[in-house]
């Protein structure tokens, strides 16, 4: 969290909820501002690593304004079918490395034949 974020927090910030991975949520004491385009300004504190994709679905639309409803226990009820959170693994060594990959060693299986390449008549 930078310095402005712990002022604005302090300052002016409306707990508004948190979700199963820790992340705070606030907005705006003052609701609307002419900074903001007429909007209440609305932010996240993480806990741990600032990672964007650690927001799940429901608090990503209230923090983008496609819902000025605050999610509530229904809403972050998870479903059956539903698969737990996994954080963005690009750039790391969980990242996905398919079949002849550079970076999983460049080799691939060979052609099985069934592909024809398109040439002009």
């Amino acid at each position: 969290m930078t310095l402005g974020t712990r002022l604005l927090t302090w300052l002016r910030g409306e707990f508004v909820g948190e979700d199963e991975y820790g992340n705070r949520y606030f907005r705006d004491s003052l609701r609307r501002s002419a900074r903001n385009n007429g909007r209440e300004r609305r932010w996240v504190l993480y806990t741990g690593e600032a990672e964007g994709s650690k927001v799940p679905q429901v608090w990503h639309g209230w923090l983008h304004h496609t819902t000025d409803k605050v999610p509530d226990a229904v809403a972050l009820a998870r479903r059956p079918w539903q698969k737990p959170h996994q954080a963005n693994a690009t750039g790391t060594d969980q990242a996905y490395r398919p079949a002849g990959s550079l970076l999983r060693g460049g080799r691939r299986a060979r052609a099985t034949g069934d592909y024809e390449p398109w040439t002009p008549n």
